[in-house]
């Protein structure tokens, strides 16, 4: 009984994890794709980032990328 609660808790947690990274992930690539301050030449590489790095490539672009926006 116990075992079978901790499952699911572990199902539920990890799920709206994986969840919410792949929101962030999207939200991310559409904000890179659309961020008029980057030339096409930074746009290409921080999509590029974004889709090969996954979250991490989301991670940066948040924290480095983002920051050309006013």
């Amino acid at each position: 009984m116990i075992g079978g609660m901790i499952a699911l808790f572990l199902i539920l947690f990890f799920g709206s994890l994986a969840l919410a990274l792949t929101i962030f992930w999207v939200w991310m690539l559409i904000d890179a794709i659309q961020n008029k301050r980057l030339t096409d030449g930074e746009k290409i590489g921080w999509v590029l980032a974004i889709v090969f790095l996954h979250f991490i490539g989301a991670a940066l672009y948040f924290f480095i990328g983002r920051s050309k926006q006013a």
